[in-house]
């Protein structure tokens, strides 16, 4: 007997000592991802040699309007999503914190007792034990398992600050839409009062027989037009006010606001804009965190194939023989120690392995995806921001130019030179132009805060 066992041990050991060359590799840690093709947002300026990874401006330094930095700083203190997104972090250092102490031994009391009447003798038994169990797991299992919960709470970090970024820019977003509809009321109330004016001199010719009730009804329809045009700006402003009350947390309310074209958007410099950039974005470090949990998932997975020691004792006072109880009894001691090492396991570690591979495989393209999706955006937003600079200057003229053809053929129709329908189109195409302008102002803001945002803005 004992030879066989001495047997079975040396087999043991040398299956171990066999495997000792590739267990090292259980222990591996993930490289993480620190470079960004140059290529990826399409732009030739890029720097692809770059090898420091340029530090986001902080938000506050961005966005220096104070109305717009206190909306800022209520949103990110009272906003429900990002303080779910807290709790979620909470949780998963608790769940780190578990893991780190699976590799400690567990103790339990259970004491127990008995009374036993046969043939009236009475036998009373107890045992008073501690037990001990130390089950310390395959080989690299406990660490690769600790490290892959570290990855997970790295992921609820970078969801929280893509859920910060998402609302910064929400919240600025919606506070230049609330700045463009102020201005598209002060163009339309402006509209509302000088069409009044030219409707008012329309019946005045009207009632000396000098043009036709056309003309009347005519111009009355566009001021009429005019004022449904004012409710409804109105209303989009009541609604754009509600949405950001809604992302602060707050109950509806008046929202504060600097007047339209008192804060000039800091401008993004494309000298300045490097691939490595896009590190910093969020959702882009989350994806390479979920990378490192589907890595250590499957060092797990490849560590369920080696032995795994267990160790449990027993330490106590029982009165297993019967009689009487005396106290204290008689000390009860065991210590047992086993090694498993799975031989068949009806594929199931086999099987593990591979979906862990799969696992791997697939997230790695997912986050290649990633990058490509956060490249585009930056190329979007940079589009966006042209197209927006070059329109600027056409609308401006544009504006001017009807601006003196209204006056003119004002001025011709009341000298009788011109009719109703030249005064009707100058007014109508100045309303229009105007509004372009405002609207492409505004969309060039849009398209600043969603560069800086793209590039990784920072949450802080």
């Amino acid at each position: 007997m004992k030879k066989s066992t001495f047997l079975l041990s040396i087999a043991l050991l040398c299956l171990v000592a066999s495997s000792c060359g590739s267990v090292k590799s259980l222990y591996d840690k993930y490289e993480p991802n620190t470079h960004i093709p140059g290529d990826v947002m399409g732009l030739n300026t890029i720097d692809t040699l770059s090898a420091n990874v340029p530090t986001p401006v902080s938000w506050r330094e961005f966005f220096t309007d104070p109305l717009l930095q206190q909306l800022i700083d209520t949103a990110l203190v009272r906003n429900t999503d990002l303080n779910s997104a807290r709790i979620a972090i909470k949780q998963s250092e608790k769940s780190l914190e578990m893991s780190k102490k699976l590799i400690l031994p567990s103790l339990f009391f259970s004491p127990s007792g008995g009374i036993a009447n046969f043939a009236s003798n009475t036998s009373k038994t107890y045992n008073v034990p501690l037990q001990a169990n130390w089950d310390m797991g395959s080989i690299g299992s406990y660490t690769n398992k600790k490290r892959a919960a570290q990855a997970v709470m790295l992921q609820n970090q970078a969801r929280e600050e893509e859920i910060r970024a998402n609302l910064i820019s929400t919240v600025a977003q919606q506070y230049c839409l609330l700045q463009l509809l102020d201005r598209q009321l002060d163009i339309l109330i402006q509209t509302d009062s000088l069409w009044g004016v030219s409707l008012e001199t329309q019946k005045v010719l009207w009632e000396n027989g000098l043009v036709y009730s056309t003309a009347v009804n005519q111009l009355e329809a566009s001021c009429l037009s005019v004022k449904t045009q004012i409710v409804d700006a109105k209303r989009n402003l009541k609604a754009v006010e509600n949405a950001i009350c809604s992302l602060l947390a707050i109950p509806p309310q008046h929202i504060e606001r600097a007047p339209w074209g008192s804060y000039v958007m800091p401008q993004i410099a494309l000298n300045e804009i490097s691939a490595q950039m896009l590190l910093h974005r969020p959702d882009v470090r989350l994806a390479d965190h979920v990378m490192e949990e589907a890595f250590y998932n499957m060092q797990t997975a490849r560590s369920a194939f080696y032995p795994g020691l267990s160790l449990s004792g027993t330490l106590g006072w029982t009165n297993n023989a019967g009689g009487a109880i005396v106290n204290p009894g008689k000390i009860l001691t065991s210590i047992m120690a086993s090694i498993a090492q799975p031989i068949f396991a009806r594929g199931q570690l086999k099987g593990n392995l591979e979906i862990a591979k799969l696992t791997q495989e697939n997230v790695r393209n997912h986050y290649v995806q990633t990058v490509i999706d956060a490249g585009n955006q930056v190329n979007e937003a940079l589009a966006d921001c042209q197209a927006a600079r070059d329109k600027y200057g056409y609308y401006h003229r544009q504006v001017e130019v009807l601006h003196d053809a209204y006056n003119g053929t004002h001025e011709l129709m009341d000298n009788g030179k011109a009719t109703y329908l030249e005064v009707l189109t100058a007014q109508e195409s100045l309303l229009s132009a105007q509004l372009n302008e405002a609207t492409n102002m505004h969309d060039a803001a849009m398209a600043v805060i969603a560069l800086y945002i793209a590039l990784g803005g920072a949450t802080q």
